[in-house]
């Protein structure tokens, strides 16, 4: 405007605004602005992301009814595979090691000349890694509950899955055969968690099965048929396809395999595709026969050949033109190679700068704790927290026993923290939390827990220190001397050192918090044992070890505080 900065902040001051020299303004007080100095400001169109793929307005004209897509989910040995084996009439829980599936299928079924899609999962991690990376490509849930087992762990674990992802649930009651099978009490186990049967007023559809003798399949399909037909699932066949990437691997023989679930448009051979960071040529499509196939439509999941490397679970595929499938490609890799940040998740370190910046109004909270009074205990304290009128907190999935990393997949995909009480989280849980960047909490005394969140949610939390696990160990033998009860132990992954403080793991519940007595090497005291090495240890005032529990060592660091969290506090 050939202005000095001066005027333009005298200007701006007449105006009423404070503005410094380096400060953003909106463009409408820039516009007024420039208008008093005599020039016309045009606002630029918005940077276009160049990871993002073109998204296609349909118009409802165009869209067709498609098959719905069925998830079955479940408690392990409730007999998944058994239905599903009936339902497409091939056996495959006898080819698979212990009759547990061992990879996501898609299967398609045909019942009174309509069609069915089934995603085979292994339990619901996959339909939680996909849901986790904004994947959504289930329709319906169907809930395996069996009959003489009633609700078990997974069973509620299930639910809740289904319930996050906003998906209808039908619950098949199986194995009905069974001397021993109790269907009311299994229903009225499910009202617990808030599923009601029609006959009781509700509004969840309850079929009654036995996989075994091929009792209720028809019943339970044909509810699944009344499910789509009130939800009309639709989509638009005549455009470029959309899908999700349901399971992909390297093939020794055909490279990079990829199962797509085609959730709108058409595939066709020869299309160029992008899905993540990989892109490619559709080379050759197969279904779950065998088949070749030339072209896949709307809810039809197909093997794709031809991609530069393998993607991840729960990628969205699109078909665009060659050099846009490989520009978003690369530009993914390049944001991926630069950023290595996850999306940031809350934790109760800056839970209160989240809640002032109005990013959050609701803490998501998965826990788990040793013993189910514990767990109510803990729900409901901190559902009583909900009178801030800034936040709500919102118990996602609470159960009995250690973190699994079930629970750390399941807070990723909520956004919620996990709090733990008097149990404590898996290697696995562990790896996965810090890939995830998923702030988990343990605790020994229910009202430590309840005040940080308190505290957390009204800006008063300033930890001083946080824990960091230094090494596993496993107890391999115990050994009696005439002055003390040794531990032959084995070192798991990382190290542990003669000053660690430890604690006492028995099916990752907490026995013990304590220190180490004495840390040796055959006869030798050392100062620390490093992974893949034995050891010999004993332990200040505690005496009640036995094979197979896991020492856990730690130490706690210093966390630095800011100016800010002094003056806070």
């Amino acid at each position: 405007m050939s202005c000095t900065a001066v005027e333009v902040i005298k200007k701006l001051l007449m105006m009423g605004v404070v503005a410094t020299i380096n400060q953003e303004i909106d463009f409408d007080t820039a516009a007024l602005v420039a208008n008093e100095f005599g020039v016309t400001a045009e606002e630029l169109p918005p940077e276009v992301d160049p990871t993002l793929i073109p998204e296609i307005e349909d118009d409802p004209s165009t869209l067709k009814l498609r098959p719905p897509v069925v998830t079955v989910m479940g408690h392990v040995d409730h007999g998944k595979t058994s239905l599903l084996d009936v339902i497409r009439k091939s056996s495959v829980t006898a080819t698979e090691a212990g009759g547990i599936t061992q990879h996501i299928g898609a299967y398609q079924v045909i019942c009174n000349d309509r069609k069915i899609v089934f995603l085979d999962t292994p339990g619901h991690e996959a339909f939680t890694a996909m849901r986790a990376r904004g994947a959504q490509c289930t329709d319906i849930a169907i809930l395996v509950v069996a009959a003489d087992d009633g609700v078990m762990p997974q069973t509620v674990e299930a639910i809740n899955h289904a319930k996050a992802a906003n998906v209808p649930i039908i619950v098949a009651i199986n194995k009905i055969d069974k001397p021993g099978a109790n269907p009311m009490r299994v229903k009225q186990e499910l009202m617990e968690h808030g599923l009601v049967t029609g006959e009781y007023g509700g509004d969840t559809t309850m079929v009654e099965v036995s996989a075994k003798k091929n009792i209720g399949i028809n019943e339970l399909l044909e509810m699944i048929l009344l499910e789509a037909d009130i939800q009309e699932f639709k989509a638009n066949p005549n455009r470029e396809a959309r899908g999700v990437i349901i399971e992909a691997q390297r093939d020794k023989g055909r490279g990079p395999v990829a199962t797509v679930l085609v959730q709108s448009g058409t595939l066709r051979i020869g299309d160029y595709i992008v899905a993540g960071t990989t892109y490619g040529r559709v080379r050759a499509m197969m279904n779950e026969r065998g088949d070749n196939l030339k072209k896949a439509g709307p809810s039809v999941p197909v093997e794709v050949l031809g991609l530069n490397d393998v993607p991840e679970a729960g990628d969205i595929l699109a078909a665009l033109d060659e050099k846009l499938a490989k520009s978003i490609a690369e530009h993914r890799i390049e944001r991926k190679r630069t950023e290595l940040i996850k999306s940031k998740k809350v934790s109760l370190d800056d839970l209160f700068n989240q809640i002032k910046a109005g990013s959050l109004k609701d803490l998501n909270i998965v826990i788990k704790a040793d013993v189910q009074g514990s767990v109510e205990a803990l729900s409901g304290a901190l559902t009583a927290l909900n009178k801030n009128d800034e936040v709500r907190v919102t118990i996602v999935h609470s159960g009995v026993g250690a973190i699994t990393e079930n629970d750390v997949m399941l807070a990723s995909s909520s956004n919620a923290l996990i709090l733990g009480f008097n149990v404590h989280p898996d290697a696995n849980a562990r790896k996965s939390a810090a890939v995830e960047n998923v702030d988990v909490r343990t605790y020994r005394v229910i009202y430590d827990a309840i005040h940080d969140v308190q505290d957390a949610m009204s800006g008063l939390l300033a930890p001083k220190f946080k824990e960091v696990v230094q090494g596993r160990v496993e107890i391999r033998k115990v050994m009696k001397f005439s002055k003390a009860l040794v531990a032959g132990s084995y070192v798991l992954e990382g190290k542990i050192f003669n000053n660690s403080k430890i604690r006492i793991l028995r099916d990752n519940v907490e026995l013990f918090d304590g220190a180490i007595d004495s840390l040796r090497r055959f006869k030798d005291e050392v100062k620390e044992v490093a992974a893949g090495y034995e050891c010999g240890i004993s332990i200040v005032d505690f005496r009640d070890f036995r094979e197979g529990d896991i020492i856990e060592a730690y130490k706690l660091e210093e966390i630095e505080t800011s100016i800010e969290d002094v003056n806070r506090e």
